[in-house]
């Protein structure tokens, strides 16, 4: 069987291949985006040899969809995160308690001090999260019910921003999970080969995790199932070995409060492998 191509070294590091990483901490907004977002890339790290933490800066209490009917979200959602985390193969996870839905108005040097901590903890020599640009080429159809990104958006490009900033400070690379290349500048793909089926196989199961969710799992699992062996990444905070200018950097840093989008006669689709 195929091992996915990995960079020996940092020059070797083409379109195509995974970055080299021995502790990778992947930081969410809310439980559920490690599996349906995430989890054919963290089987990808792992097959690599990579530990992975995770730290989730919400308990997902925001959620609309609660299919225990008498238990509360912030108590079940985190011990969900814990079972598919454990399907994953993610090691240690920690799940914080900042309010889910407002991320965005938290302030940005106690986002960024928690995940900062949270690398030094792990010693992580690469930081994992989700693109907020990555919602644009994830279209389905599906227009949202204004044009200004709602709490869930702002909550990603929030934990992105502050990433970003804790991993500057921390001199860690800050790569991911993005949108196709054309859709996204500087994404590309990797494949995750003849391990594809599996990789798909350990995301489902670990969605099926999130039982409290389970009215929004059917239409999650048939997307999974249309996804094929590709991954698409980007870098966020870029490599040093790279020798990126600042400039460039800057712009691909995401902002921790986006501004409302401009109405173009299209509203923006919603990403369509997340759970609420």
């Amino acid at each position: 069987m195929s091992p996915i191509a990995v960079a020996a070294e940092p020059a070797d590091l083409p379109a195509g291949w995974l970055p080299r990483a021995g502790s990778v901490l992947v930081v969410l907004a809310r439980p559920g985006q490690e599996s349906a977002e995430l989890g054919g890339l963290l089987y990808a790290f792992r097959r690599t040899g990579a530990d992975l933490a995770l730290l989730c800066l919400t308990r997902g209490e925001a959620s609309t969809v609660n299919s225990t009917w008498s238990a509360r979200l912030e108590a079940v959602r985190p011990w969900e995160l814990q079972l598919a985390a454990s399907v994953l193969g993610i090691s240690q996870v920690t799940v914080a308690s900042y309010p889910d839905g407002d991320l965005g108005r938290q302030p940005e040097a106690e986002l960024r001090n928690r995940i900062g901590r949270a690398i030094r903890q792990h010693a992580a020599d690469l930081v994992l999260v989700i693109d907020p640009a990555a919602g644009d080429a994830d279209d389905d159809g599906t227009a949202m019910d204004d044009a200004v990104m709602d709490d869930a958006a702002v909550d990603d490009a929030a934990v992105a921003a502050a990433a970003c900033m804790a991993a500057q400070r921390a001199g860690v690379p800050v790569l991911a999970r993005t949108g196709p290349p054309g859709h996204v500048a500087g994404a590309w793909a990797i494949d995750l080969g003849p391990d594809a089926g599996t990789a798909r196989a350990i995301q489902k199961v670990a969605v099926a995790a999130h039982e409290s969710q389970s009215p929004a799992l059917p239409p999650l699992i048939r997307r999974l199932d249309r996804l094929d062996g590709r991954e698409h990444l980007r870098w966020l905070v870029t490599p040093a070995w790279t020798r990126r200018t600042p400039e460039i950097q800057e712009k691909t840093c995401p902002t921790a409060r986006p501004r409302p989008i401009a109405v173009t006669g299209k509203k923006p689709p919603t990403p369509v492998t997340s759970l609420p």
